[in-house]
C-alpha cells in the first residue's frame, strides 16, 4: 500500500515512522510512505502556503491552489482524506476500509485550518477526536498507524481477531504476565488453570463494552 502524507512539516513524522512495525512494514515492501510539502507548489518566491481568512478573523488558513496543486502532482490519485476537526469521528472500521486501499492521501492541515473549498477535491473530511491540535501530523501519524497493522502480512493474524475494537463495541480483555503475584494482586486463578474453555469463557466475560 502507497501512502502519500501532504504535509508542511514531514520531519515530524521521523521518529515514528522509522521504528517497530512501521520500520518493518517499510523494510519488507509492505508499504511505502512518501511525503509531499505542498511549499514546494506555492505560487511566489516566498513560498507563500497561507492567507488571511476572508471576513477577517484570527490566524491563518492554508490556500487551496498549493493543496490541490500538490495532491494532483501523486498519479494516479489515490483514495483522498482531509484531516479536521468538523470531519467524520476515525473509528476502527474506518481503519479497516482505508487498509483495502491501493494508495492512501493524508492532507495535515495546519494554522487555522485549511480553505474549505478543499473539501471538494477529496473522499472523505476525517476527525480523530473532539479536541484542537496545532496541526494535522499527529492524527496522520494516527491514521497510518492504525491501518498498516491491518494490511495482511504485517502482524500476526491471530493478534489482530483477539484485540480491541476488532468485535463490534468491544475493547479487549485485561492481560497478565509473570509474576503470578505482584504487591498482592495475583493473576486470576483460571488463567493459571489451563481450562481453554474456562479461560475463553472468563475472557468473553470480561471484556469491555466501548
Amino acid at each position: 500500500m502507497n501512502f502519500y502524507i501532504i504535509t508542511l512539516f514531514p520531519e515530524a513524522f521521523d521518529s515514528i515512522f522509522a521504528s517497530s512495525i512501521l520500520k518493518r512494514a517499510q523494510e519488507t515492501k509492505k508499504i511505502t510512505i512518501k511525503f509531499i510539502n505542498p511549499r514546494n507548489f506555492a505560487r511566489n518566491k516566498y513560498k507563500t502556503v497561507d492567507d488571511k481568512p476572508y471576513g477577517g478573523g484570527a490566524g491563518m488558513v492554508m490556500k487551496v491552489d498549493t493543496i490541490l496543486d500538490a495532491l494532483e502532482s501523486i498519479s494516479p490519485k489515490p483514495h483522498t482524506i482531509l484531516l479536521s476537526a468538523g470531519g467524520k469521528r476515525y473509528n476502527q472500521k474506518m481503519a479497516l476500509k482505508l487498509s483495502k486501499k491501493k494508495g492512501l492521501a493524508i492532507i495535515c492541515g495546519h494554522y487555522e485550518g485549511t480553505d474549505a473549498r478543499v473539501e471538494k477535491y477529496v473522499n472523505e473530511t476525517v476527525s480523530i477526536g473532539d479536541y484542537v491540535l496545532t496541526g494535522g501530523e499527529i492524527p496522520a501519524a494516527v491514521v497510518v498507524d492504525s491501518v498498516v497493522r491491518l494490511i495482511p502480512g504485517v502482524i500476526n493474524k491471530a493478534s489482530l481477531e483477539t484485540e480491541s475494537f476488532s468485535k463490534e463495541g468491544f475493547i479487549e480483555y485485561p492481560q497478565y504476565t509473570r509474576p503470578e503475584d505482584f504487591r498482592g494482586q495475583k493473576v486470576p486463578k483460571i488463567l493459571l488453570s489451563g481450562n481453554h474453555k474456562g479461560i475463553e469463557n472468563w475472557r468473553q466475560k470480561h471484556s469491555k463494552k466501548s
